[in-house]
């Protein structure tokens, strides 16, 4: 009798373990056949499938999913084994009726982007003297931050004249941190639109070898609320939809740094050394409810970089760089209607 419940058992637990195989769908092969592409992002552990011009935002392990960015619905949690996503059939079911009902053109797109060359007035930032062909020239890093920020402005307003394109200041005059996140989050937006954040800095070190530019965006710890109160009157409700758009602004803000990286490599080239993109948790950044990056544009404790950070044509290479680094993801997220993650 033993043996009988034994075999019996192991029976069973082969049809589970059949049924658990055929009920679980390996979400990439899934929405290939449905006609649908799947973006994730392992770092956040988040994803979405997209179709028709819509959105299904998702968590792993997590029984909610974002509709468009403005619905929640609960489902049939996805699983990652493996560094491979599975969902249930059910799963698919949803997100099949949901695309299918969905059937109007609606877009997603950058309604605004806003540059801040970071101190001036009353603070100078950085700065440093050096001999530049011949000459005692003093390097004020709130000069080239607002050189630079003219620049990216100009391009940027040529090359989007249907955006506000906009500047925390545009003369030599002191702004408050505070002041500028204030001005980041008070833009007047439509609800199918988006607002990147650029900040302008140039660095500084004791080291006088210390070079090259570097991106910085939000630190994946840093928690913040991103979304207005007022958006749910359920506590649990709110913190998924605000943790879910949190870590957006995060992949975003990544994306764009990359972007930016690699727009300022192609652009300036040997003239000097990229340090990569780096998270921390600058003020400005960490306190915008946005997509938004740090750019250091080099050292100008550095002679030979202070020398280039005097140079004009070399700010315009640097400006054009993070503007070709901008456009590069504004293409993204418009084509993709919001969602910025990796495939």
């Amino acid at each position: 009798m033993k043996r009988f419940y034994a075999v019996l058992l192991l029976l069973l637990a082969v049809c589970m373990q059949s049924f658990c195989a055929e009920s679980s769908l390996n979400l990439l092969e899934a929405a290939e056949k449905a006609g649908a592409q799947v973006f994730w992002d392992s770092l956040s552990g988040t994803g979405m499938l997209e179709k028709n011009g819509h959105q299904i935002s998702f968590r792993a392990g997590d029984s909610f999913v974002l509709h468009d960015y403005k619905l929640l619905a609960l489902c049939d949690a996805p699983e990652l084994k493996d560094g491979t996503l599975y969902v249930s059939q059910q799963f698919m079911k949803d997100a099949e009726s949901f695309f299918n009902t969905r059937t109007d053109e609606s877009s997603y797109k950058i309604g605004a982007i806003l540059i801040d060359p970071g101190h001036g007035g009353k603070d100078p930032g950085a700065m440093d003297t050096h001999t530049i062909k011949g000459k005692k020239v003093t390097v004020k890093e709130k000069d080239v931050n607002l050189a630079v920020g003219k620049m990216l402005y100009a391009r940027l307003k040529t090359a989007y004249p249907d955006k506000q394109i906009l500047m925390t200041r545009s003369t030599d005059v002191f702004i408050s941190l505070a002041q500028r996140t204030e001005i980041a989050n008070s833009v007047k937006l439509k609800d199918d639109e988006a607002i990147l954040y650029i900040s302008i800095h140039v660095n500084a070190s004791l080291d006088k070898k210390a070079n090259g530019y570097e991106v910085w965006y939000l630190s994946p710890g840093y928690r913040r609320t991103v979304l207005d109160k007022r958006a749910s009157d359920d506590k649990t409700l709110f913190n998924i939809m605000n943790s879910m758009m949190e870590e957006e602004y995060t992949t975003e803000s990544i994306l764009i740094a990359k972007f930016v990286m690699d727009g300022m490599q192609a652009q300036v080239g040997s003239l000097a050394s990229p340090r990569g993109i780096k998270a921390e948790e600058w003020f400005v950044v960490r306190n915008s409810n946005m997509p938004a990056v740090l750019v250091e544009l080099g050292f100008l404790t550095n002679e030979k970089e202070a020398a280039l950070l005097a140079d004009n044509s070399y700010l315009q290479k640097a400006a054009f760089g993070i503007y070709n680094g901008l456009a590069a993801f504004v293409t993204h997220f418009e084509r993709s209607r919001g969602f910025t993650g990796t495939k």
